[in-house]
């Protein structure tokens, strides 16, 4: 029997490029977005037997609570993957964001995050090899210049990823995140505002090309995996620098 996935964004970028991959692979998945109207209209051609689609404010607790009641039921109460894939993101001069637009970065991308994967912990521990995937970013690395909430709640993704890694692999849940840099998606597409280092290092990936590393991830699960062989050999040298160069770096791409 194939894994049981619950995916949630799943109704455009990199979250459709993903249920795509997966579904190929024959897995059962259970497909979230607050966008649900978007979800019927992609998936209704689908093996209704092998998805199912919900409708998830993922920073609601009652909602959440209901679509892994409901998705888990169906399948003797377990959950096998967890993938956290749903976020926001706004690009700008930290000053010209509003209040509620890094408000909403942090409710989605860190609290959201956060309340699904610990709702969904008894589903995980009754699986028989438990793996949570969360959306990391290139920018939780160092902070990046008009990033500046959004890279913030990646350092966030990223701690937490590495803490219970720890704490829940103790006791058989893998806890792992992939780390992509700029992604052509409509959410770095539809931005009102483009970074400078954006325009410097060009968005030179395509949401399958995350999607299939998603994969990789739940075969063979990794702490960090980052995304691109051009980011993972600057993430390999960088881990080998010194903070202060990784400093310098961002700030002359981002001049």
């Amino acid at each position: 029997m194939k894994k049981t996935v619950l995916l949630t964004g799943a109704a455009s970028g990199i979250g459709l490029a993903t249920a795509k991959v997966l579904y190929e692979q024959g897995y059962t998945l259970g497909l979230a977005d607050i966008q649900y109207s978007a979800l019927k209209e992609l998936f209704t051609s689908w093996d209704k037997k092998r998805v199912q689609l919900y409708e998830m404010d993922i920073t609601n607790p009652e909602n959440v609570d209901s679509v892994l009641t409901s998705f888990t039921t169906l399948h003797g109460g377990k959950l096998d993957v967890l993938i956290n894939n749903a976020g926001v993101l706004f690009i700008g001069p930290f000053e010209k964001l509003s209040y509620d637009q890094h408000k909403l970065t942090f409710d989605v991308n860190v609290m959201g995050l956060m309340n699904l994967t610990q709702m969904a912990y008894p589903y995980l521990k009754a699986a028989e090899s438990p793996v949570v995937i969360n959306m990391s970013s290139a920018s939780s690395s160092y902070g990046i210049p008009e990033f500046a909430s959004y890279s913030a709640s990646k350092f966030a993704v990223r701690g937490f990823t590495e803490a219970l890694e720890i704490e829940w692999g103790r006791q058989g849940i893998r806890v792992v995140d992939v780390v992509p840099p700029f992604v052509n998606t409509h959410m770095v597409q539809s931005q009102q505002y483009s970074a400078r280092i954006m325009d410097a290092m060009g968005v030179n990936l395509e949401a399958k090309d995350v999607a299939n590393v998603i994969a990789k991830q739940i075969q063979r699960p990794k702490l960090h995996r980052p995304v691109g062989w051009q980011f993972s050999l600057m993430n390999f040298f960088s881990e080998l620098m010194p903070n202060w160069t990784q400093r310098l770096t961002i700030k002359f791409l981002s001049r």
